[in-house]
């Protein structure tokens, strides 16, 4: 598993790299998306909202909205559309409620057209008024209350009124016994009042009103197709850079030049440079898999860092000769060697042709005088490694690019080199770099003068 944390600069290079496959994603997504929309009957929403006068606590407006959307009020409502295989259960998925500010119930129903949204919603309304001025009492009765109590309250004013115009103003019996019978009735008066007060806000809880029908939808409930499409290529995108950080998270490739020696049980002679370029055709890159590998982007590598700058061909020459001085320094005498090149592994390719090239023109190499190669450039692939048996060549160098193979494959190809007698005496790293352009002719390439250099800082140096 890789220890890399994921950063920002890791998601942009995924979607630089992979924008193509990315975008084929995103499109697969949105069919995706819309052949779901076309499995979804579209359906519309009309609501209709309730106003409840008085004074109301928000629990009993939370009341009021379970009532709105009990059985008893949908069963009656599906009982009066009459719409056929639709009950009252069947209603309880298509029709909601909530309170707004201000003691306003607004209640939605969802239909397959909009006329039949329309409807359900009105229909629910007015069985919620009817059932809740049920469960307050009869109108006539709550109205004849409060009339009855003002018809109490003038009457007693009234009595009041006639027994102090007769009462004597002396300190007779009489006039005791009236001012406390006056005493009684003002008692009375009070309750009354008290009782009229009381039985106001519950007359006018009872009294609900509808503000008007439900406006007929003009636009599909969502979620609509357009919003499934959209969706749909949002969430294979993700899903998709998801995918790459996931892989980048768990892979197991090894990067590092000492993991990749012991993988291969050999000693690194040193790393090389290949200029980044987009190789050229490639002979097994003809079949259909390799076209559609390419027109999605995914031949190269998204998880490598960018090539960084290096220095000029007489540069890069230098690292290749010094690998050269090392693998001669490495043999006790002169003999030919496979060079072991993972299938697959362009990078690789290139720098092991670019070492052939290099020992054959060394002119200080003992197999050039002899007119054939001292090295020979093989592909093993990792899956089922074959390397040739020993015959002329006795050894093997593996040249191989970081980040791109895992120890186990790794360790199969040093078992082949073994199952072939042919022993692993050195390694390679190749990596890839921006080249830069090239050096103005005033430098004088002296062969002979860099040959001499590089023998001289080979025990030394490093690569």
């Amino acid at each position: 598993m890789s220890d890399d944390t994921i950063r920002l600069a890791m998601i942009g290079r995924i979607i630089r790299r992979r924008w193509r496959l990315l975008a084929v994603l995103a499109v697969v997504g949105a069919l995706v998306g819309y052949g779901t929309s076309a499995l979804i009957p579209p359906s519309y929403t009309a609501s209709a909202s309730v106003l409840l006068p008085g004074q109301w606590e928000e629990r009993e407006l939370l009341t009021q909205v379970d009532i709105s959307t009990s059985s008893t009020v949908l069963d009656r409502a599906a009982a009066t559309l009459g719409w056929t295989g639709v009950g009252g259960s069947e209603l309880r998925d298509r029709v909601s409620a909530k309170a707004a500010d201000g003691n306003i119930i607004t209640i939605s129903g969802t239909a397959d057209t909009p006329e039949r949204a329309q409807q359900l919603s009105d229909q629910v309304v007015r069985q919620f008024v009817t059932f809740a001025a049920r469960l307050g009492g009869d109108n006539s009765e709550a109205a004849a209350r409060p009339e009855a109590l003002r018809q109490m309250v003038v009457q007693t004013s009234r009595r009041i009124t006639e027994l102090a115009g007769a009462a004597d103003p002396g300190r007779t019996v009489e006039s005791v016994q009236t001012r406390t019978e006056l005493a009684k009735l003002r008692t009375a008066l009070q309750e009354a009042v008290n009782k009229l007060d009381q039985a106001a806000p519950t007359a006018n809880k009872a009294n609900m009103v509808v503000m008007g029908p439900a406006t007929r939808p003009t636009g599909e409930a969502p979620p609509t197709r357009v919003q499934l499409t959209l969706a749909g290529a949002l969430v294979f995108f993700l899903l998709a850079v998801i995918g790459h950080l996931a892989a980048a998270r768990m892979s197991r490739r090894l990067r590092a030049e000492p993991e990749i020696a012991t993988a291969l049980g050999s000693v690194l002679l040193g790393t090389v440079d290949v200029p980044d370029e987009r190789p050229a055709h490639r002979a097994e890159g003809h079949g259909p898999r390799a076209r559609i590998r390419r027109l999605l982007g995914v031949d190269t590598r998204w998880d490598t860092p960018a090539p960084q700058t290096s220095g000029d061909e007489a540069d890069r020459q230098i690292r290749y000769r010094r690998v050269c001085v090392r693998l001669r320094e490495q043999l006790p005498v002169p003999r030919r060697l496979l060079v072991v090149v993972p299938d697959g592994d362009e990078i690789a390719r290139r720098a092991a042709g670019r070492l052939v090239a290099e020992a054959e023109s060394d002119p200080s190499s003992s197999s050039s005088s002899r007119g054939y190669p001292m090295l020979r450039v093989v592909a093993v692939s990792v899956d089922r490694p074959m390397v040739p048996d020993r015959d002329n060549e006795s050894g093997a160098l593996v040249v191989l690019s970081a980040g791109s193979w895992t120890a186990g494959e790794l360790a199969g190809i040093a078992e082949a080199c073994a199952d072939a007698g042919h022993e692993v005496v050195g390694i390679v790293v190749a990596g890839t770099v921006r080249a830069r352009p090239a050096q103005s002719p005033g430098r004088p390439p002296d062969d002979a003068t860099l040959v001499l250099a590089v023998r001289g800082q080979a025990a030394g140096g490093s690569a």
